[in-house]
Order: structure tokens, then sequence, then C-alpha cells
């Protein structure tokens, strides 16, 4: 059974006064068919921003360009995370969003913090023009009821935007040669639109995440005194969400991949109060339940190779994540070097994963060379079999427990081995 699936976004280009890409809207598609956007709401914003930092990495769907998404009022209000910081990612403020006090403190709070600002579909009507002193970008429809191209109508808006003087002018649907040239002659910086590109769907594939496991997390973040053993215990036992929190960290850094040797380590880097903000966001995106009893073959391999590891004195956590990342790498059909790639990942770590080399290696090669076996494949190192039909069984019921308990508990080494 598959317990992976395929996941979409759109992207569309902008660019500057000589042609070239300045950057990316990235756009909620809920299919591969899907040229436009089904829903505009915070489950298809949250969505697009999981997606694009956890499944695809924001520097494979935008390379060094900066790229917007568009926020609903739940982001702009703090009903809902910002799990990244300032930096990459420029936020819209959508067309349907009323602009009233709250709205307008949040956008405040959110410029103040850093973050850069794009106002979206401005035609000068209404209450919109209370964003301008806090907006980086303003992108002005080119074709909406209002000016249909009218170059004394656009200019006006225009020179209203001028007056601050930080604000850079998006021509927005510029669906033809001379709105092109409109723009340009009207001294736009960036330029969106048919006439220059459609939006291009982007694809790849993802495990399914559960929901369980999303909510148990939820659960531990949430306690006052967060016991960080329990939190990453119920990390581990969903690979999906351990293989985003991984993610997360180059997210959490502006795309600096910093290297980490564990899911411990990862939440270390990324801190609970971030941790919780991408649980919660993953919980509003993740519209569909995973396969559990596919999944768990991948918990039982990183299990396994955790035991293992601890036997032979190397570190268990680690083992773990080795183990995970390869089974992740099979579940997702692509090569091991690939998705070691993506994530940051130790020198030593990311040989054991790639090339089965080093003590975490041999860990490795030994509990798939056991899985294969069972399976009908080849014998594993005579000299590393020795417990493994019972490490299997033991992995078996741990995962087992993991997936029906309401309270993950941790694994009874951790205390020990995680404190380092």
């Amino acid at each position: 059974m598959d317990s992976t699936r395929p996941v979409h976004i759109g992207r569309q280009a902008l660019y500057d006064n000589r042609g070239h890409v300045a950057g990316y809207e990235l756009l909620f598609r809920d299919g591969p068919e899907a040229h436009h956007a089904t829903v505009r709401d915070s489950a298809a914003t949250s969505r697009v921003i999981v997606e694009a930092f956890t499944a695809f990495g924001i520097e494979e769907l935008v390379g060094d360009k900066l790229c917007f998404v568009n926020l609903t009022r739940e982001f702009l209000v703090g009903e809902l995370p910002l799990p990244f910081p300032p930096g990459r990612v420029g936020l819209e403020i959508m067309a349907g969003v009323e602009v009233d006090d709250e709205v307008l403190a949040g956008v405040a709070a959110l410029a103040e913090q850093g973050h850069r600002l794009a106002v979206d579909d401005f035609t000068g009507a209404g209450s919109r023009d209370r964003l301008l002193p806090h907006a980086h970008y303003v992108k002005i429809d080119m074709i909406a009821e209002k000016l249909r191209g009218d170059r004394k109508a656009i200019a006006a808006i225009v020179a209203r935007c001028r007056r601050h003087r930080r604000i850079r002018l998006v021509a927005q649907r510029v669906e033809t040669l001379e709105l092109l040239d409109l723009a340009r002659r009207l001294h736009f910086q960036l330029f969106q639109g048919h006439a220059l590109s459609r939006p291009h769907l982007v694809t790849t594939r993802t495990l399914t995440p559960t929901r369980l496991a999303r909510l148990r997390l939820l659960t531990e973040l949430a306690a006052g005194d967060v016991q960080l053993d329990r939190a990453v215990a119920a990390i581990e036992r969903d690979p999906a969400l351990a293989m985003r929190v991984l993610r997360g960290v180059n997210a959490a850094s502006n795309g600096l991949k910093r290297p980490v040797s564990s899911i411990f380590q990862a939440v270390v880097l990324l801190g609970v109060p971030q941790v919780r903000q991408w649980a919660t966001l993953m919980m509003v995106a993740d519209l569909a339940d995973g396969d559990e009893s596919v999944l768990t073959d991948a918990v039982v391999r990183a299990r396994m190779c955790q035991t293992l590891a601890e036997r032979r004195g190397v570190d268990g956590p680690t083992a773990f994540t080795v183990g995970l990342i390869s089974a992740v790498g099979d579940l997702l059909g692509g090569s091991a070097d690939a998705l070691a790639d993506k994530l940051p990942l130790t020198d030593e770590v990311a040989e054991a994963v790639v090339r089965e080399r080093g003590e975490l290696g041999m860990v490795l090669g030994a509990v798939r060379g056991y899985q294969r076996r069972t399976a009908g494949g080849a014998d594993p190192d005579p000299g590393l079999r020795l417990g493994l039909g019972a490490d299997l069984l033991a992995a078996l019921r741990w995962a087992n427990a993991a997936l029906a308990e309401p309270e993950p508990a941790p694994s009874p080494n951790a205390a020990a081995t995680r404190g380092g």
C-alpha cells in the first residue's frame, strides 16, 4: 500500500523591468489538473505554507528569489501562527480581507517583526489605504473593474502609493503587451500576469500524515511545563511529522542549513514555540488521515536501529533518525542521497543513510538486511544479526503500543541518551 500522496503548488513568476525573474507567488492547487485555486481560505494558505517549506523545501521551489504567500485574516490577527521567521517569504494581504482595527494592528506587528508585506489587488477603494504605511509592495490590478487599463486612473493610484517611499509597485494581471507597456511607462518595479507567464504547477510526493500523532504532539506542547522527551517521542512516532521537523530547521534559519544528528537536536534548535507553531499549522493543513499500518513499518525500522545501536554502545536517538530517514526514502521511492541532501544532517548521519558507512551505517545495513531476509532477501552480516529477531518483535510491540496509547511515553533510555 502506498503511504505517500502527491502535493501540488502553483507558482507564478514576478519579473523586474529587465525581464528577469525577481520572485514568485505561491498559489494553492488541490490537484494536477487545477489551473486556479478552488478555495482561498485559511486551510488553503496553511497547506501552501506547510508544503512549500516541508514537502518541497523553499530553496527547491524558488531558489534564492523572494516568494509571496497569500494570508487570510486568521494569520494577520494571530489566530493562526506563521512558523517561519521574517526573510524569504513576503506576506500578501488578500483582497477579501476587511481592514479593521484588529487587522491593522496585526499587520503593523508583522511589519515591526521584519516581515515584508504586500497589499494584493489594490485599487484605491475602501479601507485598504490604511495598509500603505506598513506595506513594502503594492500590487495594482491593471484590469480591475474600476481601472480597466485606464492610464489616468492607474497613474492616480501609483501617485498615491508613491507617497510612501519604501513601497515597490507590482503591476498585477498584466494580460496584454499594451498593459505591460503602460506599466513600464508608469515606472512599476515588478510585473506579473499572463502576458509574461502563467502559473506553473509543481508537484512532489510526501508522506501521508496522521492526525493522531499531530494531536498528541499538540497536547504535549500545550502543557505549562513541556517535557521535551515526551514531545520528541510524539514526533518520533510519526515519520511524516519527523521529516517535517527536520526540514523545519532549515525554514527557521532562513535557508542556512544547520546539521543535526537526531530529532531531539532538531527540536532543541527549533525551540518548543516554533515546533508548536508548525504542528498547529500542520493540523490545519493535513486534510487526509495517513495509512498507519504502512507508516508503522518505518517506525519499526527506526526503533530496531535504535535498539541495536544502544546494544553496541552507539547513540540511540541518532540511530533512530538514521533508520527513520532511510525508511522514508524507501516509502517515497526516491534515492537516499536526494532525500538526505534536502535535510540538515550531520556528515555522520548522511554517510550512514546514503552509503551505510560508519557505526551507524553498519547498524542500518544490518536492520535493512534483516528486513530483506524476512521478506526473502539476502542474509545480513551474521555478526550483527544476533538479537535482531527479538528486536523486531520488541519494535513491533513498541510501535503498536505507540499508536494505541493516548499518551506517548519516551523510550526507557531517552533521558540518558538525549542529554548530550
